[in-house]
């Protein structure tokens, strides 16, 4: 097995607390908006590009030839995007448990960290900002060796904006940091496209964390390569493929 050069964090839920709030400033967009929504579906969808989730959702309540369609896709995804930046901006914003640890043995192992979510550029950027893991990062939002994370990649940064479960930003990581086999990068998020975009990456193994969005029972469900109750339990796993 070829040894792993780079592991590939999902955000909110996986390397960023999360009880559920992203979820909750979908639905008072939603309901501002007059878009139907429910936990369920709603939560099905958590880790795609946000938009699409907007998208997805006034195309099944009204769809994609109505007339207002695409006002309507505008007016939730605006109203989201002023809740959401407001909650991070205003509200704690943590690590979850084992992250930094987990961090600061990945980088004595010289195994590079790569952040990827469903956010867009501009709430990333309040999160990286808020714990201080922009520090280091260039203009094309790459890092060196002694900065806490090496790179950070949203959909904003992809062609249409093409989030999870499309392998895209995964990709775009290694381009940046000059990794080019999949077989030497792992993946782990907290949603079904987080695994699903690994998987589809062709990444040596695509894990879940059930202690974000999803519990066990529902990521069980679909495709993985093992599923973690913390990023803790993650280290020792990525301990034993070294």
């Amino acid at each position: 097995m070829a040894k792993i050069q780079l592991v590939v964090f999902d955000m909110a839920g996986t390397t960023i607390k999360d009880q559920q709030e992203v979820q909750s400033c979908f639905f008072q967009a939603a309901q501002s908006t007059g878009l139907q929504a429910d936990a369920e579906r709603i939560n099905f969808m958590m880790g795609w590009s946000k938009k699409l989730v907007f998208q997805t959702l006034w195309h099944e309540q009204i769809g994609k030839e109505h007339p207002d369609y695409e006002a309507k896709v505008t007016d939730s995804f605006s109203k989201f995007k002023t809740i959401l930046e407001n909650h991070y901006k205003t509200q704690p914003v943590e690590p979850t448990e084992g992250c930094l640890e987990l961090f600061d043995w990945l980088k004595a192992q010289n195994i590079k960290i790569a952040l990827n979510t469903g956010f867009y550029r501009e709430v990333t950027d309040i999160i990286l900002q808020r714990l201080g893991w922009n520090q280091g990062l260039d203009s094309e939002y790459v890092g060196s060796a002694t900065s806490t994370i090496q790179a950070s990649v949203t959909p904003s940064e992809i062609y249409n904006n093409e989030g999870r479960p499309a392998p895209f930003m995964i990709q775009k990581a290694m381009y940046k940091l000059g990794v080019t086999a999949p077989k030497t990068v792992v993946t782990i998020g907290d949603t079904p496209s987080d695994i699903a975009a690994g998987i589809n990456a062709g990444c040596l193994f695509s894990f879940g964390v059930t202690n974000g969005t999803h519990t066990k029972k529902q990521l069980a469900q679909y495709p993985n390569d093992g599923l973690f109750n913390s990023l803790s339990e993650f280290q020792d796993k990525i301990a034993s493929l070294t």
